[in-house]
């Protein structure tokens, strides 16, 4: 927590100047019932008559416009310094993540990074706020109000020293006991966020394997999780205002019986009760407000942890020094082993094959058989646990991540696009592009009649995630994003599922004849999107089954041609 304090450094100003306003608020609130007694002792009862009543009324209304003047200006100063020190810690949080490898992103989880990015943040940014409007005009006021309180009367005001320690330990008490489970119920959220992700983002599946029921058993189950902590510390936090009024109303009682008696000895008049009784329902008030603000900066606090914990984390990834290698688009594996965080079964296990510049790689093998895991190993997406990944003769470990990815052209399994025009989306690969250049992209891409037939062209405006668009139109799109750069390795992981076989292959055709074709690794399960590769892989369960050109692995690779066979009926190869 203590390392996010650097975040409103830039908001000392507004951290000095909003407190220091509510201070001078709260110092003229409390002289608000010496007025008040005066009015009563000296206007009402000692002769002074209209003159000074009416004297004393225009200085009541004179220090309550100051007193609002300078509470507008202390909520300004600590909103702008809240909202700041937010905005702040959003932006280094999300820049954090984004520096993290695959292995932290994998172990924290998306459900995780989303609520330490919003729900988090947002209690740390009210924490911020209460804690610059209240957390020394609360304590000033009680511990002005008592002392004023001597001032009138001290016998009378010695109530006032009995009361306020039994307050405190009450709400300090109730406190110590909410605040660990604060941190339960966040991470109760974080598994209904979860559970509400997965469920959106595979809605389809579960209703094509008729799960709504059970996914509804569960996230119900989650939810009254989360609901059972939350009704509970609701419960707890709920006795603080019951209890500090039935303390405070009883001192109440007690001050008036005192006052009474006071008064009838003539040691005490009239106006002074008043003044005890104001002066003792405004450090209630202020008691209240000092209480929900420390429930609220005890959320503050168990969400600033977490975001504490996240920025804590330390990438895997550690970052080489090499920005000018050679080039050319050569990849060579030595013995790669591959074993991801948390598991004890490798992934991959000895892998090891060259591909040469300008060649085509198809990889190709079952469901699970590490074939997205092979070519994320090249941009260092993951590192290898064993051998050696080379890019051009180096180490991929010893380049700049930067320039080794500036090498590569990548395209995930899942066509991801962003709301904003075609033009904007196809940038990503090459931000200075030309239209020109995105234009001859698309080309290759086989996405030319996409283009043609919206209505603006480049400037046509794609939904969030492209859902305005077919899945074949979205991965062409996402194709094209990746040849714009001119990469001189291109990674195409099984992201050519939804094109018929003739788009396939004019688009295979359209990558082999490009001026400087990219050393091409093409990730599929259809053998015919990789049959007349330079060089295929056969994997099977993380190891190489077989490595050669088709006609070789129908010879020698069970496995292939097994794959091959059950796709290409016997009327279709003969």
């Amino acid at each position: 927590m203590k390392q996010l304090f650097k975040f409103l450094a830039p908001y000392r100003k507004e951290s000095i100047l909003g407190p220091l306003f509510k201070l001078l608020e709260a110092s003229f609130e409390l002289l608000v019932p010496m007025v008040m007694k005066a009015i009563i002792d000296t206007g009402i009862n000692g002769g002074g008559g209209r003159p000074y009543i009416v004297k004393m009324c225009i200085v009541l209304i004179a220090l309550g416009l100051i007193g609002m003047l300078c509470s507008f200006t202390a909520q300004f100063f600590a909103a702008k310094a809240a909202t700041g020190f937010a905005a702040d810690v959003r932006h280094a949080l999300f820049k954090h993540l984004e520096g993290l490898s695959f292995t932290e992103i994998d172990r924290i989880g998306t459900s995780t990074m989303i609520t330490r990015m919003t729900s988090d943040v947002n209690l740390l940014q009210n924490g911020v706020n209460l804690t610059l409007r209240l957390l020394l005009r609360s304590p000033f006021v009680v511990i002005g109000a008592m002392i004023m309180a001597f001032m009138v009367d001290f016998k009378a005001a010695l109530v006032f020293a009995v009361v306020i320690p039994v307050l405190a330990v009450i709400v300090f008490g109730i406190m110590l006991i909410t605040m660990p489970i604060y941190k339960r119920a966040q991470k109760a959220l974080d598994a209904v966020l979860k559970s509400t992700r997965e469920n959106l983002g595979g809605i389809r599946v579960i209703r094509a394997f008729c799960k709504e029921y059970s996914e509804t058993n569960e996230f119900n189950a989650k939810n009254e999780a989360l609901a059972d902590i939350q009704k509970y510390v609701g419960k707890i936090s709920a006795l603080m205002n019951p209890v500090t009024y039935v303390v405070i109303n009883a001192a109440v009682i007690v001050l008036i019986y005192v006052g009474a008696l006071r008064v009838e000895s003539g040691v005490l008049l009239q106006g002074g009760v008043v003044a005890l009784y104001n002066y003792m329902s405004q450090i209630l008030v202020e008691l209240i407000k000092l209480a929900n603000m420390i429930i609220s900066l005890t959320k503050a606090i168990a969400g600033g942890n977490r975001v504490a914990d996240v920025l804590n984390e330390k990438s895997t990834l550690v970052n080489g020094t090499l920005k000018n290698g050679s080039s050319g688009g050569s990849v060579e594996f030595k013995n790669v082993t591959l074993v991801y965080s948390g598991s004890k079964e490798a992934s991959l296990e000895d892998i090891s094959f060259e591909a040469k510049p300008g060649e085509t790689i198809g990889i190709i093998g079952g469901t699970g058989s590490g074939k997205s895991s092979l070519v994320h190993l090249i941009p260092r997406f993951y590192d290898a646990a064993s051998g050696s990944v080379t890019v051009d003769g180096t180490d991929v470990r010893e380049y700049d991540v930067n320039a080794l990815r500036d090498k590569i052209g990548i395209v995930m399994q899942k066509a991801v696009l962003f709301k904003g025009s075609i033009r904007d989306n196809i940038r990503w690969g090459k931000p200075n592009a030309s239209d020109d250049e995105i234009k001859e992209a698309i080309a290759a891409a086989q996405a030319s009649e996409v283009i043609n037939d919206k209505e603006g062209g480049l400037d046509y405006e794609l939904e969030q995630g492209g859902k305005n668009l077919s899945g074949g139109q979205r991965q062409r799109m996402t194709i094209a994003r990746a040849l714009v750069k001119k990469p001189e390795i291109l990674i195409l992981d099984d992201s050519a599922s939804a094109l018929d076989f003739a788009t396939d292959a004019a688009l295979r055709k359209a990558i082999r004849d490009m001026d400087n074709a990219p050393t091409t690794f093409i990730v599929s399960q259809r053998a015919a999107s990789v049959m007349y590769a330079d060089k295929i892989i056969v994997l099977d369960d993380g190891r190489m089954a077989g490595i050669g050109t088709h006609d070789e692995l129908l010879d020698s690779c069970d496995i292939y041609s097994e794959i091959y066979y059950s796709q290409f009926p016997k009327e279709v190869r003969g």
